[in-house]
This record gives C-alpha cells, structure tokens and sequence, in this order.
C-alpha cells in the first residue's frame, strides 16, 4: 500500500483527513510519526506558500511524498483578517473567537470565508496546489461543541447552524478543507505513480 504523510501534528486535522481517506488505498502518516521533525517557520505571505513551504520541508525530511495544509478566516469587514494569521491571532480558540467577536461589535458586515490550500511536495518539489473555500457569516456569539478553531461563530450560508452544530459528516461535505481535499485526492489518484514509485 502506498503512503502519504500529512505535514501537520494537529489531532483535529488529522482526523478529518481520515475520514475524508476512509476508502483510498493510501495510508496517511502525520508528522507525530517522526517526532523529531522541527516545523520549519511559516513565513510565506499568502495560504499557498505556507502550505508550500510546510508540505516541501516534511516531504525532504520524511523522503516519501507529503502534503499539508494552511487554511483560516478571512473576515470582509476586518479586511481579510485573520488570514493566514488565523491561528496566531491569539493564544487559544476561544481567545482567538472572542477577538474576532469583539473587533466586529456593531458591524452589520459579517460576511467570511473559510479559506484551505493544499499543496502536495514529491521527490523534493512542490509538484501541486489546490485550493478550497467556504463562504458564511461570522454569529454574534459561539454555538456547537464540535469542530475547533472559529468553528463555532461560522455559519456557512445554505445552513441555519455552526460548523460546530453540524455533524462531521455535513461539515466534510461541504468544508473548505474538504473541498482542496477532494481536488487533491483526485489529483493523487490519477497520479498515483507518484507514490508507488517510492516502494
């Protein structure tokens, strides 16, 4: 069975790849399958090259194809922010909730956008991106307990509930992650030399 590794140590991320994996004759590594991996800095100015720079620095350390991801929130009224700052906007998920909330006290604008790229790294290269988005609106105060991130205060439009209200299942129809990942899986599977070329 060929294997790709997924440039990433988060649980949560992990997890939904899986799910999204379930029925593909690839196994998925992650990056806590070789713990002594050092993240490499994510100093690229947009999702495509943070995604790039992640996927192509695991891909030359594990020396098997790789892929990661960099997605966030993009709020019309903040200009786009978070943006590719999404997780370090602040310390935790629920701080970095209550800054966005806070920022858009008395906006009527609420309009945002999950936003994912995906870049795949083989044989020491980027070889491909792909990128997915959902558009929604941004609540006036967290709802659902599942999902992570701003999960709770995006309301993806077509939907009268959170991400955090809708099942994995609804969430994975429809994610921005789910939808780079689909484009990604196909491209993998027409493209799967790739991979058995490293057996």
């Amino acid at each position: 069975m060929a294997y790709i590794v997924a440039a990433t140590g988060n649980l949560h991320k992990l997890e939904e790849y899986r799910q999204l994996l379930h029925d593909q004759k690839i196994e998925l590594r992650s990056l806590r399958d070789y713990p002594d991996y050092k993240e490499p800095e994510e100093n690229g100015d947009s999702f495509r090259a943070n995604a790039s720079i992640k996927a192509l620095a695991a891909c030359k350390y594990c020396d098997v194809p790789a892929f990661a991801d960099d997605s966030g929130l993009e709020v019309a009224a903040l200009g786009g922010r978070p943006g590719i700052r999404s997780s370090r906007y602040a310390p935790t998920d629920a701080e970095r909730i209550a800054r966005v909330l806070d920022e858009l006290k008395g906006v009527t604008d609420r309009r945002a956008r999950f936003v994912c790229v995906i870049a795949i790294a083989a044989n020491g290269e980027v070889i491909e991106t792909f990128e997915g988005e959902v558009a929604g609106t941004i609540l006036e105060s967290p709802r659902g307990e599942n999902g992570f991130g701003y999960d709770p205060i995006f309301q993806p439009d077509g939907f009268d509930r959170s991400f955090a209200e809708l099942s994995s299942e609804e969430k994975n129809r429809i994610s921005h992650r789910a939808r780079a990942y689909a484009k990604a899986l196909e491209f993998v599977e027409d493209e799967m030399s790739i991979l058995d070329d490293e057996f």
